[in-house]
C-alpha cells in the first residue's frame, strides 16, 4: 500500500502499555505495506501552550516556543498519511506531557489545516477508570483538525497497570487489531 503512520506515545514509559497497544497496530499494518513509526514523547520536557498567539500571527503552522520536539513533529505529522495519538490515563485524563504536546501541535498548525482528511485514531491505556474521558479528550484534537477518525469494535482502549499487563487484556488486544484493520481499510479508500 505504501502508506506511513506516525504513532505518538504520550506515556512517560517508553515500553509501557501505551507502547504495547501502538505496537500491536504497527505489527498488524506492517504486512499490508503500512509503515508505523512510534515516536515516544511522554518522557520529554514539553512546555505547555502560553497563549502568546504568535503562531496565529505568523500563520506558518509553527509554535513560537523553541527548544523541544513540537515543531519537528508538526512537520513529520504533516508528511504522514495518518496519525495515532496514544496516552495512558492520569487522573481520568491525558498524561500531562502529552496534553502539552497536543495543545501546541494542534493549535500552532491549525491555521494551515495540515491534518485535514488524514487518518486519525486515539488509543488509551488504563488500569481501571477514566478511559472514556481520556479517549474523548484525545478525539477532540482529531475532530477539530478535520481528520478521518477511525474506531474499532469497541473504544480504542487496553487495560493494564504495570508494563506488560496489557497483553493479558484479550479484548483490548483484539480491539487494537481491529483498529489496525480499519485503519488499513481507510487508507486503501484514500489511496484509490
Amino acid at each position: 500500500m505504501g502508506a506511513k503512520i506516525i504513532a505518538i506515545n504520550g506515556s512517560p514509559r517508553a515500553k509501557g502499555n501505551t507502547h504495547y497497544a501502538l505496537n500491536i497496530i504497527k505489527e498488524e499494518l506492517a504486512p499490508l505495506g503500512v509503515e508505523v513509526e512510534i515516536v515516544h514523547i511522554g518522557h520529554k520536557a514539553i512546555h505547555g501552550c502560553i497563549a502568546c498567539g504568535k503562531c496565529k500571527e505568523s500563520g506558518d503552522g509553527r509554535c513560537a516556543i523553541k527548544g523541544d520536539e513540537v515543531n519537528e513533529m508538526i512537520g513529520r505529522m504533516t508528511e504522514a498519511d495518518g496519525i495515532i495519538i496514544g496516552s495512558p490515563v492520569y487522573y481520568s485524563g491525558i498524561a500531562g506531557g502529552m496534553k502539552c504536546f497536543l495543545d501546541r501541535v494542534f493549535y500552532a498548525s491549525s491555521s494551515l489545516k495540515p491534518f485535514k482528511g488524514k487518518i486519525g485514531a486515539s488509543v488509551v491505556a488504563l488500569r481501571r477508570g477514566g478511559g472514556t474521558t481520556t479517549f474523548s479528550a484525545l478525539n477532540y484534537y482529531l475532530h477539530i483538525a478535520q481528520m478521518r477518525m477511525v474506531g474499532s469494535q469497541y473504544w480504542n482502549m487496553i487495560h493494564g497497570r504495570l508494563p506488560g499487563e496489557a497483553a493479558l487484556d484479550e479484548e483490548g488486544v483484539a480491539t487494537m487489531r481491529t483498529l489496525a484493520q480499519n485503519i488499513a481499510q481507510e487508507l486503501l479508500e484514500i489511496k484509490n
